[in-house]
């Protein structure tokens, strides 16, 4: 059976350090996240309070189609609807382990960020012409807090860029301000990019 609510368009991509972001979140659940589609209806429904309208309105469905996931008479979500109720189950899951981990970040053990991306630099002297590079760096509890709470503020993939690449390039390109004084890295064209808590 088709639903009319349960064909929409896929939203936009968020940009791939907000999603690495993301997915560094979901990776400290201590429990897997509800996998069938009524399981997640009746998780997201907890934390509607109950409410089908407002769970409708998140989801982009009408209430008829949460209702009927809930008591099981839809089982098989299409694409969208999917994705939406994986994406909303999964940034509802366990708050208090996602903010233990933030904190956490923010204030001792920092990130771990990968990114293959091109760098390139500015710098009093002389430096390499940029390039694509694939680092593994550290990223100190400074720069993990200024860049969780612009996250949390809702900044945009060109907002986090410069802090992310402060980040690498005191981390990595100037080893702490121990070398390379006055380096600037930029970087553009991000290929992959992972964080981990």
């Amino acid at each position: 059976m088709i639903d009319s609510d349960d064909s929409q368009q896929p939203a936009p991509s968020r940009g791939k350090v907000l999603e690495a972001l993301t997915r560094a979140e979901r990776k400290v659940f201590t429990r897997p996240a509800p996998k069938s589609a009524k399981a997640q209806v009746k998780f997201l429904l907890t934390r509607a309070k109950g409410s089908t309208k407002a769970l409708a309105e998140r989801l982009g469905v009408s209430r008829r189609t949460v209702e009927r996931y809930r008591a099981g008479k839809l089982a098989t979500p299409q694409k969208r609807l999917h994705a939406a109720l994986v994406e909303e189950t999964e940034s509802e899951w366990q708050p208090q382990v996602r903010a233990q981990a933030r904190e956490q970040a923010s204030t001792s053990s920092g990130m771990m960020v990968e990114v293959t991306a091109y760098f390139g630099f500015t710098c009093t002297g002389s430096s390499d012409d940029g390039r694509i590079r694939t680092i593994t760096t550290p990223i100190s509890p400074t720069y993990a807090k200024q860049i969780l709470e612009l996250q949390e503020a809702g900044a945009t993939e060109e907002e986090l860029h410069p802090i992310v690449a402060e980040a690498i390039t005191e981390s990595y390109f100037t080893e702490l301000g121990t070398r390379a004084d006055g380096l600037r890295a930029d970087f553009t064209h991000v290929q992959a990019i992972d964080f981990l808590f």
